[in-house]
C-alpha cells in the first residue's frame, strides 16, 4: 500500500462512487413503483406500501447477485479487478437497501397484532411441508442476520483483530445468505402470480451465479500446475508472463504462488495470498515497482515480499532458476520478508 493509500475510508473517489451507487438506488426503487403501477391497475393495483416493500427486496437482491459475480468476473477477465475496490462499500448499502426492506415487511405484516413483530416472524403459523403455507420469512430474517454481521465486520479494525482467515470465513457465509434468500423468495414472493419478473430475476441469478463460479473454477483447474514438495516446477516459458502481471501455480496440496515479471526482464515469485485480506496477489499488478493487491492496494516489494515503510506486512517469498527459456520455481517457501535474489533475463545474471 502505498504512502497516500488510505484503505477502506472514505476518500474522494470513495465517496463519488457511493453517491453514484445511491443514485443508482434510488433511481431503480422509483422505476420499479412507477413500472409496477403502470402495469399493476384496476383490481390488480397493489398497495403504494406493498410496491415499496417489493421494489426493496428486489433490488437488494439484484445488488447481492452482482456482488457475487465480481469475484468469479475479476478471476475470469482483469478488466474487472476494478470493482472489487469498492465491493465492500456496494455490500454495506445492499445491507441498508435489505433492512429498509424488512423493516417495512415487519411494520406492514407484523405490528397489528398483540406479540412482539420480531417474534412473530418466527412463531407464526406455518408448515415446511407445505408450498403454500411455507415460513418463508424465516429464511429471510436469517439471511439478514447473516448480512448484519457481514455489514458490521466490514472493516479494518476488525480484520485486523479477527486476522484475515477468520475474516475471511466469516465473510464467505454470503453464500450462505443467498441460498436462504432464494429459498425465502422462491417460497414467498415467487408462488404470487402477479410477481412473474422477479421469478425471472431470480433464475438469471442463479444462473449467472453459478455459472461464472463453475467457470472461473474451471479455469483456474486450467492455469494450476501442481508439484511435489521438493522438487522444482516447470512453470512455461517467462516470456508468456505478461509484464507488469503475474501467472498463479499450485505447488504442493494448496499453496499458491504468483511469479512476476515487471520492468519487462525481471522475474520474482511471492506467495498468492495478500496478509491484509488473503487477496489474490497473482491477479494483481505491479505498480511503482511494487506488487499491488488488486482487492485494497496493499503493496509489496518484488525482491523480499515486505511492504514499503512505514507499512510491515509481509508474504512468503521463493527461489526462481531458468533452464534456457523454460522458467522453473522452487515450491518451498522462505520466510516471511525474505530476500532472495530476483532473476534479471537483461543482464542474463543473478541479481
Amino acid at each position: 500500500m502505498s504512502h497516500d493509500y488510505v484503505p477502506v475510508q472514505w476518500n474522494r473517489n470513495k465517496v463519488i462512487y457511493d453517491r453514484v451507487l445511491w443514485l443508482a438506488i434510488a433511481l431503480y426503487l422509483v422505476t420499479f413503483m412507477v413500472v409496477s403501477m403502470l402495469t399493476h391497475t384496476g383490481a390488480e393495483a397493489l398497495s403504494p406500501m406493498i410496491l415499496l416493500i417489493r421494489a426493496f427486496a428486489s433490488c437488494a437482491f439484484l445488488m447481492l447477485s452482482i456482488i457475487l459475480c465480481i469475484g468469479p468476473l475479476a478471476r475470469l477477465d482483469s478488466r474487472f479487478l476494478p470493482l472489487l475496490y469498492n465491493r465492500r462499500h456496494f455490500g454495506v448499502s445492499m445491507f441498508l437497501v435489505a433492512l429498509a426492506h424488512a423493516l417495512l415487511a415487519i411494520v406492514f405484516y407484523h405490528s397489528f397484532g398483540v406479540g412482539n413483530p420480531l417474534v412473530s416472524i418466527f412463531t407464526s403459523p406455518g408448515s415446511y411441508g407445505s408450498i403454500s403455507d411455507f415460513p418463508f420469512q424465516r429464511f429471510g430474517a436469517f439471511a439478514l442476520l447473516i448480512l448484519l454481521v457481514m455489514a458490521a465486520t466490514s472493516h479494518d479494525y476488525w480484520n485486523a483483530n479477527l486476522k484475515a482467515p477468520v475474516w475471511k470465513a466469516l465473510h464467505m457465509s454470503v453464500y450462505f445468505a443467498y441460498g436462504l434468500l432464494i429459498v425465502h423468495v422462491a417460497s414467498g414472493a415467487m408462488l404470487q402470480s402477479e410477481t412473474g419478473l422477479l421469478a425471472a430475476m431470480v433464475y438469471i441469478s442463479v444462473v449467472c451465479v453459478g455459472g461464472l463460479h463453475l467457470f472461473a473454477a474451471f479455469k483456474s483447474l486450467k492455469v494450476d500446475r501442481v508439484g511435489q514438495a521438493a522438487e522444482w516446477v516447470n512453470v512455461g516459458a517467462w516470456q508468456d508472463i505478461p509484464d507488469n502481471q503475474a501467472i498463479t501455480v499450485t505447488v504442493g496440496k494448496d499453496e499458491r504462488v504468483a511469479i512476476f515479471r515487471y520492468e519487462g526482464t525481471k522475474l520474482a515469485a511471492i506467495s498468492n495470498v495478500c496478509q491484509h485480506q488473503n487477496g489474490p496477489l497473482g491477479e494483481g499488478r505491479v505498480i511503482d515497482g511494487c506488487i499491488t493487491c488488486p482487492w485494497h492496494g496493499f503493496q509489496y516489494r518484488p525482491e523480499d515480499g515486505c511492504s514499503p515503510a512505514p507499512f510491515t506486512e509481509k508474504v512468503e517469498t521463493y527461489y526462481l532458476k531458468l533452464d534456457g527459456e523454460q522458467l522453473f520455481l522452487n515450491p518451498v517457501a522462505l520466510p516471511k520478508g525474505s530476500a532472495r535474489p530476483v532473476i534479471n533475463m537483461a543482464a542474463e545474471v543473478l541479481e
